[in-house]
């Protein structure tokens, strides 16, 4: 399982980003993705996800400015990030759950700065 992320960069506060996680493989369907971030010295914490439930999860500091979204037809996950501030920099991860394996895949990360 390869996940591939890509779409961040440097922007100023207030901006946006779209991020986005694809890769292949029917397992798509049974994988519950999210999204990671970490920040330099700090552990790598939950942004936003799928449930199993079929609903959405976010941390408490992006709600309402981002949003996660995923295609199945194009094994694609995104990440809308919008209204950027400096403590949303580090490098996020794309993380697939398959849950007819119980297995985690991670994918390589994409560095996201907010300039202030």
């Amino acid at each position: 399982v390869q996940l591939q992320a890509s779409g961040g960069g440097l922007v100023q506060t207030g901006g946006s980003l779209r991020l986005s996680c694809t890769t292949s493989g029917t397992w798509f369907r049974f994988a519950l993705m999210g999204w990671y971030r970490q920040a330099p010295g700090k552990e790598r914490e939950l942004v936003a996800e799928f449930t199993s439930d079929g609903r959405t999860n976010y941390a408490d500091s992006v709600k309402g400015r981002f949003t996660i979204s995923r295609d199945n037809s194009k094994f694609t996950v995104g990440l809308q990030l919008n209204n950027l501030k400096p403590e949303d920099t580090g490098v996020y991860y794309c993380r697939a759950f398959i849950t007819i394996t119980a297995s985690h895949y991670w994918g390589q990360g994409t560095q996201v700065t907010v300039s202030s």
